[in-house]
């Protein structure tokens, strides 16, 4: 699956990411003034467990189920 990653700063200088597929918009409840543009049509396997890079959990069930993945809260990025 082609995606376009973004990212914004969280604590201690952590990021979290997002991940809409290619071309789409950022969903209206994922809309964050913060978010910032990361990587553009990314190929990253849909059907992996996790996106390490990213800190995604099951990121092609998340954009399955509400149009986007993102990283949960105790996996962000450094």
């Amino acid at each position: 699956m082609r995606v376009d990653i973004y990212r914004r700063p969280e604590a201690e200088g952590k990021f979290s990411h997002l991940a809409v597929p290619e071309g789409r918009p950022i969903p209206q409840e994922a809309i964050n003034t913060d978010w910032e543009r990361e990587a553009t049509a990314l190929e990253l396997d849909e059907a992996s467990d996790r996106w390490a890079d990213y800190g995604m959990e099951k990121p092609g069930e998340q954009i399955r189920e509400k149009g986007y993945a993102i990283t949960s809260l105790d996996e962000m990025t450094d």
